[in-house]
């Protein structure tokens, strides 16, 4: 079930400046270290959670139609773009779509039947939260005590101690995370 990000989110949910805030840092001499620890902690805390912070274009290929309801792999979904079945696009009303976390997806009559090749089955969504402000707190407080551990810690491990990730960050995007069995 490969996930392909077609679009990138246009900016970070939490503003440089903030970020800069929060770590107590005045000027600009570690701008571009504070910039990447931020890129980094958002990226972490997608990956771990299966979300997607910003709005962000997502495009998931399957091999063939799934057999019963499909939940899309990354929340909260806003919008289904498209779905195409052996190269040709599928009329978008041809499903139910349910948005949110987690997106669901399942056709109102059964998939059209794909070719059989790999990668036959393509579906396009647009994932993320509008703005910054739509982003729940405890999401952006997790960004900015992840991006804080990596400004503090630049080295993964140092001969006396291996370091970890803050369990703060763990527990407050405990409730984001899809639990798959």
């Amino acid at each position: 079930m490969p996930l392909t990000l077609l679009s990138p989110p246009a900016a970070e949910p939490v503003a440089l400046q903030d970020l800069k805030d929060h770590l107590r840092v005045d000027g600009d001499a570690e701008d571009g270290v504070i910039a990447a620890a931020l890129a980094s902690a958002v990226r972490a805390i997608e990956a771990r959670a299966g979300l997607a912070i910003m709005t962000q274009v997502w495009r998931l290929t399957l091999d063939a139609a799934p057999a019963e309801t499909l939940i899309l792999p990354i929340a909260p979904v806003t919008s289904l773009d498209a779905v195409t079945v052996s190269g040709a696009a599928v009329s978008l009303s041809a499903y139910e779509f349910a948005p949110g976390a987690p997106a669901k997806l399942r056709p109102a009559a059964p998939w059209p039947a794909p070719a059989n090749r790999i990668g036959d089955v393509v579906i396009d969504f647009t994932a993320g939260f509008a703005s910054a402000d739509d982003i729940p707190a405890s999401l952006t407080q997790a960004v900015k005590m992840l991006a804080a551990h990596f400004y503090e810690n630049r080295e993964g491990a140092v001969a006396a101690r291996v370091y970890s990730l803050p369990r703060g960050v763990d527990a407050l995007i405990a409730p984001w995370r899809e639990l798959r069995l």
